[in-house]
Formats: C-alpha cells, sequence, structure tokens
C-alpha cells in the first residue's frame, strides 16, 4: 500500500476517534441538559447538575471543532458536499449550539422562576436535538444521500428536509439520544448525591434499556436495506474523483465488511456490552464506572457504522457511483502528511487537557456550596 493510502485511512481512524471523542464528552454534557428538568426538581437541583459540568462543558467544545476542523482539511469534498446539502439541517445544528452557551451564561442572572425555566427550556432543546441530529446523519448514511455531481465536479443536493427524516434515521437519533441521556445520567450520579442521584440511577438504566433495544433492531435492520460495494475505480492512494468509479447496489451490502473481516464483529460486542455494563453499574450505583462502560458503549456504536460504510463516507442515492468514498475525497499526500505531525501534538494535548480538568474538578457538588456562592453564577 502507497503512503499516500496509509495516511487515508489514518485520517479515517482519526476522523473516526474524533467523532468518538465528540459523542461521549460532547454528549455527556448535552445529555445533562436534555435531562436538566427531569433530575432537578426545583432551581437549586438544577444549579447543583449544571454546575456538574460547568468546568467542563466548554473545554469538551474542542472536540467538535477537532471534528470539523479534520473534515474540512482532510476530506474537503465531504465538508463541501455535505454543508451545502444540508444547509437547513446545519442552521438547525448551529442556533441549538449558539442557544446551549448562552443558557449557561444567562439563566442565573436574573431570579425570576420564569426566566430560569426559559432556559432549563433551552438546555433541553439544544441538548437533545444536536445529539438526535447527530445520530440521524449516521442513518442517513445507510440509506444514501440525494445528491450528484456535474462533469465540472458541482454537486447538487435533489432532496428535501423531510426526506431526511425517514424511519431509519429516526431510530438511529434516538439511539443517539438514549445513549446521550445515559451518559448525562452517570455524569450527574458522579457529582451529584441524595435524591437526584436516585433520579439519575433510574434515569440512566432506563435509557440504557432503551439504547440496548434500538441498537438491536438496527443491526437487522441495516441487513435488510440495499447497500453499496465499490466494484470499480482507480483505487487506493490514488488521486481521483467520484466521477471514476463505478458503484454497485446490492441486498444486505453493509454487512459484506463484517464477512469478509469476522473480527469486526468485535464492533458491535463491544457496543452491546458497554451498554449492558452501564446499565448494571447504574443499578449497583456505581457510577463512574457505568461512566467508562457508556464511553465504550459509544465507541462500539460508531466503530460499528464505520466498520459497515467503509470505504464510503458519503453515500449518493442518486447515483451510486458518485458516492463519496475515502479514496476519492480526501485532500493531497502532502496535507495529510502535515495534518498527521499536527494530530500527533494536538490530539494528546486534549487528552491529557481533559483528563486533568475532570482530575482537579472531581467530587461531588452539595448544595451548601451552590447557596454559600454567587446567586448569579451557574
Amino acid at each position: 500500500m502507497s503512503l499516500y493510502a496509509i495516511l487515508q485511512v489514518i485520517w479515517w481512524l482519526l476522523l473516526g476517534v474524533l467523532l468518538m471523542g465528540l459523542a461521549v464528552m460532547v454528549g455527556m454534557d448535552m445529555g445533562v441538559g436534555a435531562i436538566l428538568r427531569y433530575v432537578g426538581r426545583s432551581d437549586l437541583e438544577r444549579r447543583i447538575a449544571l454546575n456538574i459540568i460547568g468546568p467542563h462543558w466548554d473545554g469538551n467544545q474542542v472536540w467538535f471543532i477537532l471534528g470539523g476542523g479534520a473534515i474540512f482539511a482532510a476530506f474537503p469534498l465531504i465538508y463541501a458536499t455535505a454543508f451545502s446539502g444540508f444547509y437547513v439541517v446545519m442552521l438547525l445544528l448551529l442556533w441549538t449550539m449558539i442557544m446551549r452557551p448562552l443558557g449557561f451564561e444567562y439563566r442565573s442572572q436574573l431570579a425570576s422562576p420564569a426566566w430560569r425555566n426559559v432556559w432549563d427550556w433551552v438546555f433541553f432543546v439544544s441538548g437533545a436535538v444536536p445529539m438526535i441530529v447527530f445520530g440521524a446523519a449516521f442513518g442517513n448514511l445507510f440509506h444514501g444521500v440525494p445528491f450528484h455531481f456535474s462533469w465540472d465536479m458541482t454537486s447538487y443536493y435533489t432532496g428535501s428536509f423531510l426526506g431526511l427524516l425517514n424511519p431509519f434515521a429516526i431510530a438511529a437519533g434516538v439511539l443517539s439520544f438514549a445513549l446521550s441521556a445515559m451518559m448525562g445520567a452517570l455524569t450527574v450520579m458522579n457529582g451529584a448525591e441524595a435524591a437526584m442521584f436516585e433520579r439519575a440511577r433510574r434515569l440512566a438504566q432506563l435509557a440504557a434499556v432503551v439504547a440496548i433495544a434500538l441498537f438491536a433492531i438496527c443491526g437487522p435492520w441495516v441487513h435488510a436495506l440495499d447497500g453499496y460495494r465499490l466494484i470499480g475505480g482507480p483505487g487506493p492512494g490514488v488521486p481521483q474523483t467520484p466521477l471514476q468509479q463505478s458503484v454497485a447496489v446490492a441486498h444486505g451490502a453493509w454487512l459484506s465488511n463484517f464477512a469478509a473481516h469476522p473480527l469486526l464483529w468485535l464492533l458491535p460486542v463491544a457496543g452491546f456490552a458497554g451498554m449492558a455494563g452501564a446499565l448494571l453499574a447504574a443499578r449497583a450505583a456505581r457510577s463512574h464506572l457505568g461512566w467508562w462502560l457508556g464511553a465504550l458503549a459509544w465507541i462500539g456504536v460508531i466503530g460499528t457504522a464505520g466498520a459497515a460504510l467503509f470505504p464510503f463516507m458519503l453515500p449518493s442515492s442518486t447515483d451510486p457511483s458518485m458516492s463519496l468514498t475515502l479514496w476519492n475525497s480526501s485532500s493531497s499526500r502532502a496535507t495529510l502528511l502535515w495534518m498527521v505531525g499536527f494530530a500527533a501534538f494536538f490530539v494528546p494535548l486534549v487528552l491529557w487537557y481533559t483528563s486533568w480538568a475532570f482530575w482537579v474538578m472531581r467530587g461531588k457538588v452539595s448544595a451548601e456550596q451552590i447557596t454559600r456562592g454567587d446567586e448569579h453564577a451557574y
């Protein structure tokens, strides 16, 4: 395999790592926001929940920035095609994510219950919508996205917003939300006590059960879908465009990689093991263990989707042969090589900083800490 092909595979794997980091870290914070009104029955309890993630939520956004930056720099054709085609979805995602930091900054500035209640609903919407969109995006990849290219590589999106709300995408979106709610509940368990701890404990178990059921349903569902198979093209490590390849559509083709490489079945096993382990850990009130098992669940779920799609990254339902793959949508060899150097420095730095921040800010958040502090803080 040429150096260029190796770099392409490395960046496909790194993008997967960044998406997993985004799901675990950002999904955890958004999960807390989405379940805020359930785990917190009073203003004081909701402030406790916000203070549990208060030291971390803005730092965790680095994973979102890294993921978007990696797609932009390593796979610019994916970035351009997806962002132009999913314009309405991207605006919806953007506005909800803008409202979220406003909630942190403005919620406690006024003592009015009505004012704070509005921002509590903002936390719910800005936590639930992005995670549902995140999962639905993966679901739509298995259906194919309605776009094609002209002879001069101008992309044309021929679908609609409502067309993205197909049953499989909705199921994938709810799965993503369930995993986020589970991680959020486990996070609240890590930092809260008494009644809040018990509510989060019950919710973590319920979310885990929903996630297990949906992941189990999605497996046979994917097998029932028409999948794509790359049957002709320049091959890995060769500069190319989507106009130079041939793709066949076949029933159950999305599982062909698992048939060819049985070790890949460890990925869905890891997903189920993580969800089941998080369920049992929450039931046993071992929230820290449950959190790590929840992270394993995310790794297994996203890894399963990536392994099934490989080498496709943005399949086209309009013309399958114009699908964007790992081989025809990446940057040049020089760009990927430079980026490997930057990633080798910055990714470990982000991991170190995140670990250090959680270690320093570890422990429970008590009601006494909130009441004796600034009443206009989180």
